[in-house]
């Protein structure tokens, strides 16, 4: 069957629009329920830094899902996998809007993080199946900015929505959106091209193992549990990637993309990506326990402090995308996260009782540097890889963000657990210092050319 390279007229757009719906509000989702935290904690009268499951255990279902669903995208069909997700990721929704404990809670945000993997998966891959080969760069540049933004914007939406209903709310809301995006996939996402092998299973339950033992390592190190326990999962997670790297040893397209990360351009840029995202979680995910327990900001105030940051990098992202053509990502995605850097310091050095304004400007200087680095990141990642692993690129670009921001999670746990007055401060310090790595980083990449898709 010759399937087109690209969509056309009002079916494009339709397709696009759904995509991109439907990955902001996986993003969406996520961010959000970082700000519903103490909330949740409170009414669940569960322990703040046992709250932090509530985010592992979403971004752990989607790291361990994400290569192997991606893998699945390219053998049975993105389409097939996208739209299997966002059906996952709404009864996932709902359970979770009717959970009374926080292991109900958990539980339904690992069946909400694999249906979240479904979509992120393949989003890479269904849009250069949608856009012909003269639009990509601008598309990817707006698939980038929808991440950014909704990875941003959560915080002010939960505060918003809990300054007029409880944090069930936050879950039952995404059933809405499922049901639209669904339906509008239904009829216009294309049928994709199928790769003439066979799925390894094993390969996918190894990649898996591997994947998730080094995620659980890291939960283990913020939650505290024992150094016998930390060990264990430490080595079986050594153990885990030497099998999956010794399976892999005589694939060409392996599920975790070996062949892409041993080039330079691609693997810089997913280390930038991924320094970049732990600083940004570190932020996201101890400012509000700053602003709720340090500073007594009620959830709507909280939301409100934060509108800076969103709005500024919706507004630095789409010039990040126009620059990003004449300009060097390596210079773009420095200078970015530069600006960063100086915002989260900044943000660790607020006065003891700040106004308005103290916050406004710090958070503006942030979203400015984020959008910078983001955009055109995500291009170079792309850029950096063949069209024919377009499964595999779009697989690791939201793996390596949400390893970042596992990373970020677990080190905010770590400090709110050992310092409890001061953990939040020093976590957003200790973000900058993530940001300035990925500046450090991403100059390496100086030497790679400026190109068109």
């Amino acid at each position: 069957m010759n399937l087109p390279e690209a969509l056309e007229g009002r079916r494009r757009q339709w397709a696009l629009a759904t995509v991109l719906l439907t990955l902001g509000m996986a993003v969406l989702d996520s961010s959000a329920t970082n700000v519903a935290l103490p909330s949740i904690a409170a009414t669940l009268q569960a322990n703040p830094s046992h709250a932090i499951w509530v985010i592992n255990a979403f971004q752990l279902a989607q790291l361990v899902a994400l290569l192997p669903l991606a893998a699945l995208g390219e053998i049975h069909g993105y389409r097939r996998v996208y739209l299997g997700g966002v059906v996952v990721f709404a009864l996932a929704s709902l359970a979770c809007s009717f959970a009374d404990s926080l292991a109900q809670l958990a539980i339904a945000r690992l069946a909400q993080g694999l249906g979240s993997a479904g979509i992120l998966g393949v989003n890479l891959a269904l849009i250069r199946h949608i856009v012909p080969r003269d639009r990509l760069g601008g598309t990817i540049g707006m698939n980038a900015m929808v991440v950014a933004i909704a990875s941003t914007v959560g915080p002010s939406y939960a505060g918003l929505v809990l300054g007029f209903a409880s944090w069930p709310w936050l879950f039952a809301l995404n059933v809405p959106l499922c049901v639209l995006s669904f339906v509008v996939g239904l009829r216009n996402l294309p049928q994709t091209a199928r790769a003439p092998r066979r799925y390894d299973w094993l390969e996918a339950l190894t990649t898996a193992a591997g994947v998730g033992l080094t995620v659980m390592t890291l939960v283990a190190i913020g939650q505290g549990l024992s150094l016998a326990a930390t060990a264990a999962l430490a080595i079986a997670a050594i153990a885990a990637m030497l099998l999956l790297l010794h399976r892999m040893s005589g694939y060409a397209a392996p599920m975790l993309p070996l062949d892409l990360l041993r080039t330079s351009a691609f693997g810089l840029t997913v280390a930038t990506s991924i320094a970049s995202f732990a600083a940004q979680m570190m932020a996201l995910t101890a400012l509000p326990f700053l602003f709720h327990d340090g500073f007594g900001f009620s959830p709507e105030l909280i939301g409100l402090v934060m509108v800076p940051w969103p709005l500024t990098l919706a507004i630095a992202a789409p010039i990040a995308g126009r620059l990003a053509d004449r300009i060097p990502a390596s210079w773009l995605c420095a200078s970015g996260l530069a600006t960063l850097t100086l915002g989260l310091l900044a943000l660790g050095h607020l006065p003891a009782d700040p106004a308005v304004w103290d916050i406004g400007w710090r958070m503006a200087l942030c979203g400015v540097g984020f959008g910078l680095f983001q955009t055109p990141n995500n291009r170079a990642l792309v850029l950096s890889a063949p069209a024919s692993r377009a499964g595999a690129t779009s697989g690791m670009m939201s793996t390596a963000r949400l390893f970042g921001q596992s990373i970020g999670a677990a080190l905010v746990a770590l400090l709110l657990r050992l310092l409890p007055e001061t953990g939040a401060t020093l976590a957003i310090v200790v973000a900058a210092g993530f940001a300035a790595c990925g500046a450090i980083v991403s100059l390496l990449r100086m030497r790679e050319p400026v190109g068109r898709p």
